[in-house]
């Protein structure tokens, strides 16, 4: 082997052995969110630039992914990565909401599903889905070349069983909590003390006659404090 193919087999066992090293966020800093899909699954990687060792360094924070179902398996190219925004910001929301963060894609109809006038049903109930990440959230289009970090995860999905992080259970049922009214004695003490407040106060005695008087009685408002006087006229 030549000293070339033994460098290149040496950087391929130690990529393929080492995984990489995830940050803990700091959630003063900036997200960037990469997303990408395929016919077979859904990929989303978090990512961060901090500063390590005095510089600034992009690092993963976490990786996920998702197969899709039969049905979503029948969406077009762009339907499918307006899918993947929602999936990943609602399977992220505990990194992403409240926080400033930047999503890259490939596709052009993520860029503009906030903004498109005569959305589909399924577009239009995703653009409302994404509407509280608004003001914090840009989506950014780049080249694919730049998503090789969701490029494995959207073309081998981790099924969706208890093992994967974006596992929700389908046949779960939802749970409905039981409510029920409880009626007791009111205790009728406090609401006669606050009754009897008004009447002895001058300028509430005055608003309760006028209140129970079909027409203004211009000689009671005459008779309200100024502050009173400009309330109720």
């Amino acid at each position: 082997m030549t000293v070339d193919r033994v460098k290149a087999f040496e950087s391929l066992r130690e990529v393929l052995t080492t995984a990489p090293l995830l940050l803990m966020p700091d959630f003063k800093l900036p997200f960037k969110l990469y997303i990408d899909a395929s016919g077979d699954g859904l990929g989303a990687a978090l990512h961060q630039v901090q500063i390590i060792n005095d510089k600034p360094v992009e690092g993963p924070i976490c990786f996920i992914s998702w197969q899709i179902k039969p049905t979503e398996a029948r969406y077009g190219a762009s339907q499918m990565e307006c899918l993947c925004l929602v999936w990943a910001l609602e399977k992220l929301k505990y990194f992403l909401e409240g926080c400033v963060f930047e999503v890259i894609t490939d596709c052009t109809a993520v860029k503009s599903l906030l903004n498109m006038k005569t959305p589909n049903r399924h577009m239009l109930r995703w653009q409302i889905a994404i509407q509280e990440y608004r003001a914090n959230m840009t989506i950014v289009h780049k080249d694919g070349n730049v998503h090789k970090n969701t490029d494995g995860l959207r073309r081998w999905p981790l099924p969706n069983d208890i093992d994967n992080p974006a596992y929700v259970p389908e046949e779960a049922s939802p749970q409905i909590p039981i409510e029920g009214i409880t009626v007791t004695d009111l205790n009728t003490t406090f609401f006669e003390e606050v009754r009897n407040s008004y009447t002895q106060d001058r300028n509430c005695s005055i608003l309760c006659q006028l209140l129970n008087k079909d027409c203004k009685d211009n000689s009671l408002i005459h008779a309200l404090d100024e502050v009173w006087k400009k309330s109720y006229d």
